[in-house]
């Protein structure tokens, strides 16, 4: 998949989980994806490439960024807890989805129980 069809998948998913808010920042061009005031996602153009950037479980990471060549270490985020998402042809749009429900429940936690229907 490429950049454009990463960050525009990632963006139906995210602003349409429960209590997800986007705020957008023009300097730097950053777009923000909270729930309940904590952001569990970020997307920005980088030069020459298009990312979204995820919270993830730090033992998951190591191992995300030793599997995808796509996934690197979260952009100017703590490298320990966050992961950057490049388009390319690791990454396919089930892993990017799982991923985006990852970071959303790492940071807001489980809000519908058993509800909350991974995508």
């Amino acid at each position: 998949m490429d950049a454009l069809e990463l960050q525009r998948i990632a963006d139906d998913l995210a602003v349409n989980l429960p209590d997800a808010d986007l705020e957008h920042r023009v300097d730097p061009n950053w777009a923000l994806y909270k729930v309940r005031g904590k952001v569990f996602m970020l997307m920005t153009d980088l030069p020459g490439r298009r990312v979204v950037i995820l919270k993830a479980n730090p033992d998951q990471a190591v191992a995300l960024r030793e599997q995808y060549a796509d996934i690197t270490p979260g952009y100017h985020m703590n490298k320990k807890h966050w992961i950057t998402v490049e388009g390319g042809g690791t990454v396919d749009e089930t892993l990017l989805k799982q991923l985006v429900a990852d970071s959303y429940q790492l940071v807001a936690g489980n809000p519908l129980g058993d509800r909350f229907v991974r995508p």
